[in-house]
């Protein structure tokens, strides 16, 4: 009588098992981090301790699914230092296997700015890096990072 309580709750176990597994493995979509490189920049203000740009981030999506961004956030080195960091709370949908360009505000230090320009290369282009997350809407992941540099050229 006991082995045969043993059976079943062993068996009733190993069913548990398995779906809460296979039921796991099905929720949410493994996302491929995007591809965001620099599209625009533009100073738009300078103040006397601050320069705010507006920058375009071109989002590659490389994924099957559409990506429902609800915010960025990033930062900005300009010639391997610091420029500047930004945040925005804007709805965007990339569609699958498409790209959108991102519009979003930089704040930098001036002084970070002016160390960044005087620095430029004597072909006047300029190496970027941009390190960020893309937060998404709904679903899992619910944060996407990103990476990526290249040359901005005057």
């Amino acid at each position: 009588m006991k082995t045969r309580c043993r059976r079943k709750v062993l068996g009733f176990l190993l069913v548990v098992v398995g779906v809460v597994l296979f039921g796991c493995a099905g929720l949410g979509t493994r996302l491929e981090p995007p591809r965001v490189t620099l599209a625009d920049m533009k100073i738009e203000e300078i103040k006397a301790l601050e320069a705010i740009t507006k920058v375009e981030l071109r989002v590659v999506n490389t994924n099957d699914v559409s990506l429902e961004i609800d915010g960025v956030d990033c930062t900005i080195q300009l010639n391997d230092r610091a420029f500047g960091t930004g945040v925005l709370n804007t709805k965007t949908t990339v569609p699958p296997r498409d790209t959108a360009l991102v519009p979003m505000t930089i704040y930098s230090s001036l002084i970070e700015v002016g160390r960044g320009i005087f620095e430029s290369r004597s072909d006047g282009k300029f190496t970027y890096k941009i390190k960020g997350r893309l937060h998404l809407g709904g679903g899992l992941p619910s944060i996407l990072p990103f990476s990526s540099e290249g040359e901005l050229s005057l």
